[in-house]
């Protein structure tokens, strides 16, 4: 068995004992069971990688290829770079912490549990996917739970949220679905077969006017899963309606599809296109960096200012994308990593507040420091490194996006870029804004004097994320290493 199987295989197994599980705890424990088995996988796959790239310098390793569908090239193509096998951890940590965040779901715990796995297959199978089909299938298998998860465990308008999600999504993945048919068939433009394959499309010299025409529709069908403005808006309300360790997977790892499509598809194999339509996108991007800050700094309810936050960091990830060099990008990729961890930890803190006090609007809150320390002294560490503060994951990504921005000699991306970096005093606003009115000053509500301690599945979900974010920041070397040079093949196709 292939190391990069088991990444399918694993999950499928823990659903299919979930299906003959009886009760909540026998739920809980199979899940858990299953997603430590999937973090010990990931957590190997990274000693694998260095150990295989000191004697295999491929673009991608421990590659495998099973024909799928012959007749229109259609293979279970798979293999990873350091960008994957990065996202691999990320993933694994965070639907483990979600796991323990929800250790005390009874409402249909086994389905609910079965629905967040079956989300994790399609995640999985997106990052190790080297054929466009394969990987286009595992990206409708990670967005279609989110409905149900919505739909059935969410809160308030979950309904509407859930088809507003869903509509958004579908309506994008039938754009992207365009672009990708538009890039197959022209795979074969210097005369050989037709093919889905990354890597043999990436040699491939295709003509500029479909580059031109097909890029868009290849950017806007990942990116709006990515939060790109004005294709933003399901989000908030998505992430407001969820259950909390869907709201953790929701924004920590299925948004990250949205960038790592964006650049592993449409910027790999149509870079002539991405020339041609930067500056389109990175406006969009700006105002969505933007617009982002200060719609969360308008909120009152910490689901909508956690989701708004997300949509100005992930307008940060698509900006450095489209900065085109290699010091931005190793900032875009640190970025979505460090806002996985970040925004899975914020949303877990939420759901942990409102769980306790049955309210998020923070003008009810006050005083939250006294009663549930540990919670609160979490949620202003995560705050801070959502700020950009040294020591943490959000300051090495900042840092490595705008100073490759900088490199650009442009004058219309240097200005773009200033915009971007003026949003962190937007964002210490409005994170420090909660932090006063939530956790500091008197206690609002005597009845808050009694809310229950935190609870060691708890702390050890907390722990989870806390840990990648203090390490990333605090050595970062490892990690940015194994990104760089997996950026190389990618570099080369803008030259």
């Amino acid at each position: 068995m292939d190391i990069l199987s088991l990444f399918i295989i694993v999950p499928i197994i823990t659903i299919l004992v979930l299906v003959f599980t009886k009760n909540l705890k026998q739920a809980r424990v199979v899940s858990m069971l299953g997603s430590v088995v999937q973090l010990v996988m990931a957590i190997n796959l990274v000693f694998a990688y260095f150990n295989e790239r000191v004697v295999n310098d491929n673009i991608m390793v421990f590659t495998k290829d099973v024909v799928w569908f012959e007749h229109f090239n259609i293979h279970y193509n798979i293999g990873v770079d350091g960008i994957s096998v990065a996202l691999l951890l990320l993933t694994a940590i965070v639907v483990l912490a979600g796991i323990f965040i929800s250790w005390k779901m009874y409402d249909l715990p086994k389905e609910f549990f079965m629905s967040l796995i079956v989300l994790s297959v399609g995640v999985y199978g997106f990052f190790i996917s080297i054929d466009l089909f394969t990987m286009f299938v595992f990206f409708e298998i990670a967005v279609i739970p989110m409905y149900l998860l919505i739909g059935i465990w969410g809160s308030g308008p979950k309904e509407y949220s859930a088809m507003k999600l869903t509509l958004m999504l579908m309506g994008a993945s039938a754009i992207l679905l365009v672009g990708i048919l538009g890039i197959y068939f022209n795979s074969n433009a210097d005369g050989g077969a037709l093919t889905f394959n990354i890597l043999e499309i990436a040699q491939v010299n295709i003509p500029y006017e479909a580059q031109k025409l097909f890029f868009p529709l290849t950017f806007i069908g990942f990116a709006v899963i990515g939060a790109l403005f004005p294709f933003h808006t399901w989000s908030p309300d998505g992430h407001a309606s969820a259950p909390t360790a869907v709201s953790m997977l929701h924004a920590g790892v299925l948004m990250k599809l949205g960038g790592y499509g964006v650049f592993r598809v449409a910027m790999y194999l149509l870079p002539l296109g991405a020339i041609d339509w930067s500056w389109v996108f990175i406006i969009l991007s700006v105002i969505g960096v933007v617009y982002g800050a200060f719609s969360a700094i308008r909120q009152t309810d910490l689901k909508y200012i956690n989701a708004y936050s997300s949509v100005s960091h992930l307008g940060l990830v698509l900006f450095a994308l489209l900065m085109l060099n290699k010091t931005a990008w190793n900032g875009a990729i640190l970025q979505s990593l460090s806002h996985g961890f970040m925004t899975a930890l914020f949303f877990a803190l939420i759901g942990m507040i409102y769980e306790r006090t049955h309210t998020r609007d923070i003008s009810k809150l006050g005083g939250l420091l006294k009663v549930i320390p540990f919670i609160s002294v979490i949620y202003v560490i995560a705050g801070l490194a959502s700020l950009g503060l040294p020591g943490f994951s959000g300051f090495v990504a900042e840092m490595n996006i705008f100073v490759g921005a900088f490199q650009q000699k442009d004058t219309f991306m240097r200005v773009a870029t200033i915009f971007s970096i003026s949003v962190i005093v937007i964002t210490a606003v409005y994170i420090l804004r909660v932090v006063g009115i939530m956790l500091m000053g008197p206690v609002k509500n005597e009845a808050f004097l009694k809310l229950k301690k935190v609870t060691w599945y708890e702390r050890f979900g907390i722990l989870l994320l806390l840990i990648p974010i203090v390490g990333i920041g605090v050595a970062p070397l490892w990690l940015s290493d194994m990104i760089l040079e997996s950026l190389d093949p990618f570099i080369k196709g803008l030259l």
